[in-house]
């Protein structure tokens, strides 16, 4: 009988780690689910403790500094959370020869041309947030431990703050909104991202399968094609919300104009079928509003 995983969730009450907490709860394996208050990832030394004798086999990291713009004015913390704590959890998975599964950002890239980025395309960061997210990825391959890296774009979810709960307000708020139609990526349900690590680790597919991998949902849009389809969704149809430029939205950090992400390695090493991004923001305002 194969002895039960024990596995590390980091960053447990933010947006991919509330999913994880939920998909984990009904797992024979051993979740342990940490935030802030339970473990801090920038002490070394309380990671190792916390894992005690025994370690941990698989370590997921959902923690990050996301705020983007305020890391433009505190870029220190950003580095402290997305790059320093993310060297502790590799060199922690080290010691324990576990597997640290990270998740990263299309901001790593410039948003340049309007080519799906690969894993194997440069990286050139705009601002603090892609730089220490960068630095973070770049931590894991100096330190050396197994670990499977998942970049991810326009995450929302349920849980906390994101576009999609904003626009569920603002359309029901306002009488007219103006949001960016330049910016281009895909909306990325965090419980979609959350089900192929979750499915990934149950299933040992982890194993000897590390290195950098594309996770968003399938399709394309603006923010503000994704503001549209949120608010008839929802019904606030009453609301009009006009396209504008990035220019209109004067910002300390320049954001990628392009954040496609080409998610052929992945479906093909995992076998993961990817919905389309429509798809899962429906799913996910149906989840919000049976809690309302």
């Amino acid at each position: 009988m194969q002895s039960k995983k024990r596995i590390l969730v980091t960053g447990a009450n933010g947006q991919l780690g509330s999913e994880m907490r939920r998909l984990g709860e009904a797992s024979p394996n051993d979740y342990i689910f940490t935030d802030v208050a339970e473990l801090d990832i920038t002490d070394a030394k309380a990671i190792i403790d916390f894992g005690g004798e025994q370690g941990f086999d698989v370590i997921v990291n959902c923690a990050a500094y996301t705020a983007v713009d305020r890391a433009e004015e505190d870029e220190a913390t950003a580095e402290k959370i997305n790059s320093e704590a993310v060297r502790n959890l590799a060199s922690a998975a080290k010691q324990w020869n576990a597997t640290l599964i990270h998740v990263s950002t299309d901001y790593v890239f410039s948003g340049e041309g309007n080519t799906p980025r690969s894993e194997q395309m440069p990286t050139c960061p705009l601002g603090a947030y892609g730089r220490t997210k960068l630095h973070g990825e770049q931590a894991i391959a100096e330190v050396g431990c197994k670990a499977l890296i998942f970049r991810t774009a326009w995450l929302y979810s349920e849980y906390g703050n994101n576009f999609l709960k904003t626009m569920l307000r603002l359309t029901a708020e306002r009488p007219y909104l103006n949001v960016v139609v330049d910016q281009v990526g895909t909306p990325t349900y965090a419980g979609d991202l959350a089900m192929t690590i979750f499915a990934i680790i149950e299933r040992d597919m982890y194993q000897g399968k590390e290195g950098i991998y594309h996770f968003s949902n399938e399709g394309v849009c603006s923010w503000y094609d994704f503001a549209v389809e949120i608010a008839l969704a929802a019904g606030n149809r009453a609301c009009e919300i006009h396209p504008c430029s990035s220019e209109e939205f004067p910002s300390k950090v320049k954001r990628p104009h392009y954040s496609v992400l080409d998610k052929t390695k992945c479906k093909k090493v995992f076998g993961v079928e990817i919905p389309h991004w429509r798809e899962s923001m429906l799913y996910c305002l149906k989840r919000i509003m049976t809690k309302q």
